[in-house]
Order: C-alpha cells, then structure tokens, then sequence
C-alpha cells in the first residue's frame, strides 16, 4: 500500500515539536521538557486546518539541521497577528527543526502537504484556535487576568504609575474593544495595551495609561502575554459592542490598602487634594 499523508496519523517528530499530518490539518504537538521554549510548553497542542496555510518551505538550518515550515496565511492565527512579526526564529511555532538526514522525508511531507493546499492570500477570520482561558499574568505595574468575556487590570502599588492609581483598577468588556497593541518584552518599554472602540489611536506613554500594562525584567514574559494578548483578540474579532460590565465589589481590606497608597501619594505631591478627595470618594464607594 503506498505511503499517503491521506492516512491520517503519520507524525514527522523534530527538536522541541513533533508534527502529526491529517486529511484536513496539521497537528502540532509541543515539547513540554525543560530544554523546549517557554512558548511551546505553553502553547501544548495546536491543530493547524489546511485552509489555514498559505506554502510550505523546506530550508538548511544550523549545526545540521534542516527546517520545515508552513507558512500560515496572514489574518488566520490570533497568536501570529498579536505577536505583529516580533516573534524571534527559536520560538517560531510553525518552525520544525530536524537533523539534516532526515532531509529527504521531510521533503517528501512537504512536496505532499503542498499538494492538498487550496487556499492562498489574507484569511477573512482566525481559523487557528486561540489559546483557551482563564488566563493571567503578572506585567511589572499590575496583574492581568481574562475569563473569556472580561480584561480585569489590578494595579500593583509597586510598580504603577499615579495615573494608573487615580484611574483606579480597570474592567473591559471584549465588546468595548477595537484590538490589541502587544510589544515584546524583549524590546525596549515592552506592553500590552488594550485598544477601545471609543477611543483613537493613543499617544499616551504606555506606563500612563490606564487600558496598558507594562513589562519589565521577569514581568510579562512571551509564554504569558503573548498567548493572552491573542485569547483577547480572538475575543474581540467575534464580539458585538456591548456597555462595560460594572465592576465586583472590592474587598473593604483592599480597598483600606489603595486609600493607605492614595494618601502617600497625596502627602509626596503627586496627587492634588481635589484629586484625593475625589479618588477616596470612588474608593468608600465600591464598599
């Protein structure tokens, strides 16, 4: 019986990933070992539908090794259009590194895969799944958590700025949203900022902004904020506008903690007293 990739379950197994080829899709299955980058121990498991991918590239690596590639078609992954070509070549997701005599099979997958693609040019949505919720992490000025439907930040008095504690903690509805703004905590002034519906492009400094956190060393890393900047653009592509949801109550003893912080600020001169009163008043009334 001849070899056929129409049999579904051969698997093309590589560094750090290992392919399995169906009739509709590719099945990427990530190394979790602590050798694997972060973003693929992260990431786990993506099934990736032909129609989602534009070619296929078969190239020379380094030290050895040959890289088979596909070459996703722009618009049809949420992690690809957050990530706005900043992802570095090692942690490339649709990268298989293999040693070089194994060239000849993967050439053989590619010239096979290349000839059950039928679909080429943007993608009129994700056809790629984001990744699955609740998800969290820390950036260096708050936390930031998303169930699905909301982007809760909670400031760190730590770390954000007294803008960000006048404007108190923020909730945003995926329904007030336009997109995402992610920057790679391995550039400089690294973020993610939340891009309203209501609002225009922002000049604002991401530190200053209330609809932004920032990175910092060990603070939002690329295995956190990348899978939930693309959780919440998935989101947001598949969401009608909707009022933002009112916030929970707070717990009285947070909310003795932020009045503590407010009133430090208010003695150090970085917060008017029309300002305080304001704020403290917003505060005793999430009570």
């Amino acid at each position: 019986m001849p070899h056929t990739m129409s049999r579904m379950g051969d698997v093309l197994a590589g560094f750090h990933a290992a392919w399995e080829f169906e009739s509709d899709s590719v099945c990427i299955r990530y190394e979790r070992g602590i050798r694997a980058p972060k973003l693929f121990q992260a990431l786990g498991e993506r099934r990736v539908p032909l129609e989602a991918i534009a070619g296929v590239t078969l190239t020379r690596g380094k030290r050895g090794t040959v890289v088979l590639r596909v070459e996703p078609r722009p618009g049809a992954d949420p992690l690809l259009e957050a990530a706005a070509g900043q992802l570095k070549e090692n942690v490339d997701p649709y990268r298989l590194v293999l040693p070089a005599d194994r060239e000849v099979l993967a050439e053989y997958y590619a010239d096979e895969l290349r000839g059950l693609l039928t679909e080429s040019g943007p993608a009129d949505r994700f056809l790629v799944k984001p990744p699955e919720g609740p998800l969290s992490f820390k950036a260096y000025d708050g936390k930031a958590t998303f169930d699905g439907r909301t982007v809760n930040f909670r400031w760190f008095w730590t770390g954000a700025s007294s803008a960000k504690w006048k404007a108190g903690d923020q909730s945003f509805s995926v329904g007030e949203l336009n997109g995402v703004e992610w920057r790679s905590p391995e550039v400089f002034e690294g973020h993610l900022r939340l891009l309203r519906r209501d609002a225009g492009v922002s000049g604002t400094q991401a530190d200053q902004d209330p609809a932004a956190v920032v990175f910092g060393l060990g603070y939002g890393p690329v295995h956190e904020s990348l899978p939930f900047a693309a959780a919440v653009l998935a989101a947001v592509r598949t969401s009608s506008p909707v009022a933002a949801v009112p916030a929970p109550r707070r717990d009285p003893a947070d909310i003795a903690e932020r009045i503590r912080h407010l009133g430090e600020l208010h003695q150090a001169g970085l917060v008017t007293d029309e300002e305080f009163s304001v704020k403290k008043a917003e505060l005793l009334a999430e009570l």
